[in-house]
């Protein structure tokens, strides 16, 4: 009979960290949680603020024989104002909060060009998508937040697509794996779990955080898997690396990206019903007598109210739709790679931006993974329950020759 105790490995790992690393992650996780509470009361008022300010009922009345026109200027004078509105809250949160806790080594100056250039494209992106749902709100006033919803889901997939291919690499480097055992290793993987060996690529994260990660992004041949630099910074050995992999193999073979898209068009749906049924009554709740009607693009600011809140009480809905997938990639990992104590070490590396122990409901309420301690559990039982014949030795992985993050 094994001697091996799940219970007592699973407190080794997490006792990795010392006691103050676990408390600083506990501030640092409980903290994004009031980071969401602030966030949308921010962006609420902000909203509030661009609404009683006039300005975009005095555009809608200087274009008011160009309607076309006339939403796309409402819509970019709105997004400019509120972008400048939110940067100081924007520094605060994504960058100078990130470096206080060491999880970012980016300057100022260069996360301020990111935001900068990330707000241009999404003004691209978004603005026409946003005229096209007005246009739609006006030819179907009944029926717009159905035929709107199917809209954004199928534009949101197609971006899906296209992300890795010309919207990542503007911001980060993505190279296969080099020559060597990691290589070997993913190749391997790739071969006997039925994934393309060129899906794997490691990008240089560590520009814009220290976060120990990995991902996955696109759909159909677009979909890959990417590891941050920082496994290889972070001394990831190839028991982790293997582990790490197979997660995100996780990802790629249950398809979850489609289903998130599918899923969270499913919400958004749901999102655009409530906005039709409730813009009326924020609208007079909030003194907007001058808005002619929720397909008044003036009355934008309105619909961004009603989306902030939707989306703060919605958080336990995706956060949980979330910790599902990665669960079920974690059970893949152990299951095609069995590498129980890599993943146990790479979970216990992700402990400095996600505390390891939250109660039952703070996970159901904010984690959008598992918590770490029962995901490292959950590994050790699998090793008592799948035990090794001969426990094999780590083997150090040379240091990636571009930057890195991880799950």
């Amino acid at each position: 009979m094994s001697s091996f105790d799940p219970a007592k490995a699973t407190a080794d790992y997490l006792s990795i960290l010392t006691p103050e690393a676990h408390a600083k992650a506990t501030a640092y996780t409980q903290g994004g949680h009031w980071l969401l509470l602030w966030g949308t009361v921010i962006a609420i008022a902000i909203s509030w603020m661009v609404l009683k300010s006039g300005i975009l009922v005095r555009i809608r009345n200087g274009l008011a024989g160009k309607p076309v026109r006339g939403v796309l200027a409402i819509l970019a004078v709105s997004a400019l104002i509120e972008g400048v509105l939110a940067l100081p809250w924007n520094v605060y949160s994504d960058w100078w909060r990130e470096s206080a806790y060491g999880l970012t080594s980016q300057s100022f100056a260069g996360w301020f060009g990111e935001w900068a250039l990330i707000t241009a494209i999404n003004s691209v992106i978004i603005l026409p998508l946003l005229g096209g749902l007005y246009f739609l709100i006006r030819k179907a006033p009944k029926t717009w937040w159905l035929w709107g919803g199917l809209t954004v889901s199928a534009f949101f997939m197609a971006l899906m697509v296209l992300a890795p291919v010309f919207l990542e690499p503007i911001f980060n480097e993505y190279t296969p794996a080099p020559p060597g055992p990691v290589r070997e290793a993913v190749v391997a993987m790739a071969k006997a779990n039925g994934v393309p060996s060129d899906k794997i690529f490691i990008y240089d994260g560590s520009k814009q955080s220290n976060r120990y990660t990995a991902n996955v992004s696109g759909l159909g041949s677009t979909a890959r898997v990417a590891m941050s630099d920082v496994m290889f910074k972070k001394d990831a050995d190839l028991a982790e690396v293997r582990a790490v992999v197979g997660h995100e193999m996780g990802h790629y073979k249950h398809n979850d990206v489609m289903g998130f898209a599918a899923v969270f068009g499913i919400l958004g749906l749901v999102a655009f019903f409530l906005i039709d049924k409730l813009f009326p009554k924020v609208a007079a709740l909030l003194g907007a007598r001058d808005i002619q009607g929720i397909g008044d693009a003036a009355g934008y600011p309105v619909i961004s109210i009603i989306l902030a809140v939707l989306a703060l009480l919605a958080t336990p809905i995706t956060s949980s739709i979330t910790r599902v997938a990665e669960t079920n990639a974690d059970k893949f990992s152990l299951e095609r790679v069995n590498e129980p104590d890599g993943l146990a070490r790479a979970l216990a590396k992700t402990i400095e931006y996600r505390a390891a122990t939250p109660s039952k409901l703070e996970e159901v309420l904010f984690y959008d993974h598992p918590a770490v301690g029962n995901r490292i559990r959950m590994a050790m039982d699998w090793k008592a329950a799948h035990p090794a014949p001969v426990p094999a030795a780590p083997v150090a992985v040379p240091t990636a020759p571009v930057a890195a993050t991880v799950p």
